[in-house]
């Protein structure tokens, strides 16, 4: 028989049980969506992580810090350092300190936006020379700041010369450890009198309560110090737009921060504090004090940011960082472990699909199995005419991947619509709560072949021992038997 003719029978053996086949493949269905739904919601929540580092460009830097003051190896991070760091093989450029999350105000225009520090070395490569107006900062460029049509286009300003000689206004509100003692340590007349009326004097003898006394107190003055620390203070300064750089916009390989301000004026805004922002905060834990002013000696710099080539070896240029005696913090480094961690987070999900597969196949098994005793004299008169074995074991075969087939199809829509009904229902809790909506989900083509992959799989595997034990029924006890 041809492939033809066997895809035939096997149709219209199915067709003939209907109710049985309708079960059995709704089995499948359910399985694959339970499936393709788990998974998706892995592919959606690794892409949503790797557009934010692609976003910021995280993937193409690296944070080079010095050791700490004790270590005797300790190397200075000079201007001498963050040359040798920009000859390093992989490394486009070295630039001191990294973004700085700032309020600008253009032109009577405002805009929350980032600024950068370049050194003027940067603005002579050919990456930081091309400019839609004005000029590069001159040898006392200490007053002079740098802007990219990006940040024009934020602003909603058409002509690049109009901004040239303009005054830029930049703001930023930085986290302040002073703050926060003093709020922790703020002592109010009405509060402590409220706290004081709270304290049982007649169970300070008890020495559990006078310990959940003392851990009430501590509690409340770290929720003080943090609510004083993220509120911090507000910094200023007043710059002169010198030029207007081509491009800066989102997605380009090579970073340009919207406002590049000299190394001075980020040093100062740098030394005042953190940006009190989860992405600042996880830059600080990864690359120094939390607490630190970031510039202890004359001359050097509290951190400098590389920029990868997008080809280079990651693992490489941190072990040659810190074989210079500097201290590397890589977001790439970060982000391979973060999708190692989504890897066995799709494992996981990944097995409970599979039990429900699992259970599939025995509903395919049962069919399969059920339809053998009811077809023995069907298949007494296929060997009477002619079949082989091959040809009754590959009929039960086709109709098991027939029934995978049909069940993947419409599960993988299952899925889909599962994962559309969850994200909206995600979606609506994110607004509710102020956060921006974010999508959870994620259904790539990898997936979908995946999907019918394993449910053909999944199919034949469970089809082999029907098909092999139609291929052992004796056709003429078979004729008999009818």
């Amino acid at each position: 028989m041809s492939l033809r003719d066997v895809l035939g029978i096997a149709v219209g053996n199915l067709r003939r049980v209907r109710l049985r086949s309708f079960l059995t493949v709704s089995g499948v269905v359910i399985a694959i969506g339970a499936f393709v739904a788990m998974l998706s919601f892995g592919a959606g929540n690794r892409r949503l992580v790797t557009q934010q580092f692609q976003e910021l460009g995280l993937l193409f830097t690296m944070q080079v810090t010095p050791r700490a003051e004790s270590d005797s190896t300790r190397v200075p991070l000079d201007d001498d350092a963050v040359r040798a760091l920009g000859e390093l093989p992989g490394v486009e450029l070295a630039f001191p300190l990294d973004d700085l999350p700032v309020t600008v105000r253009l032109l009577g225009r405002e805009s929350e936006t980032t600024a950068q520090a370049l050194p003027r070395a940067a603005f002579t490569t050919r990456l930081y020379s091309r400019l839609a107006a004005g000029e590069a900062p001159g040898e006392d460029g200490a007053g002079d700041a740098m802007v990219t049509e990006a940040l024009l286009d934020e602003l909603d300003i058409g002509d690049p010369d109009s901004v040239v000689g303009a005054r830029l206004l930049l703001e930023m509100r930085v986290a302040s450890a002073d703050s926060g003692f003093a709020e922790a340590f703020a002592v109010d007349p009405d509060t402590l009198r409220d706290r004081l009326a709270r304290v049982r004097l007649d169970s300070l003898s008890d020495q559990g309560y006078r310990r959940r006394l003392v851990f009430r107190e501590i509690n409340e003055a770290t929720s003080r110090f943090m609510r004083g620390f993220m509120a911090g203070r507000t910094l200023h300064d007043t710059l002169t737009v010198r030029g207007v750089l081509e491009g800066g916009h989102q997605g380009q390989r090579l970073r340009v921060g919207p406002v590049i301000v000299p190394v001075a004026t980020a040093l100062r805004f740098h030394g005042a504090g953190l940006p009190p922002e989860p992405m600042a905060l996880m830059r600080a834990a990864g690359g120094g004090d939390l607490f630190a002013t970031e510039q202890a000696r004359e001359g050097e710099f509290p951190q400098v940011t590389l920029q990868l080539d997008p080809r280079a070896d990651h693992a490489a240029v941190a072990d040659t960082v810190r074989a210079l005696g500097l201290r590397a913090f890589s977001f790439a480094e970060q982000y391979d472990e973060i999708r190692r961690a989504f890897l066995f987070f799709d494992l996981g999900l990944a097995a409970v699909g599979l039990v429900a597969l699992i259970t599939a196949a025995l509903g395919i098994v049962n069919t399969l199995v059920m339809s053998i005793t009811e077809r023995r004299r069907e298949i007494g008169i296929f060997i009477s005419l002619g079949a082989d074995t091959r040809d009754i074991r590959l009929l039960f075969l086709v109709e098991s991947a027939v029934i995978g087939l049909v069940g993947s199809i419409f599960g993988i829509a299952l899925g889909w619509l599962v994962t559309r009904i969850a994200s909206g229902v995600a979606k609506a809790i994110m607004t509710r709560q102020g956060l921006p909506p974010m999508e959870v989900f994620a259904l790539p083509l990898w997936l979908i072949l995946m999907a019918v992959g394993i449910g053909l799989g999944v199919s034949l595997v469970a089809g082999s021992y029907p098909a092999a034990r139609a291929a052992k029924v004796d056709p003429v006890e078979a004729l008999r038997g009818e």
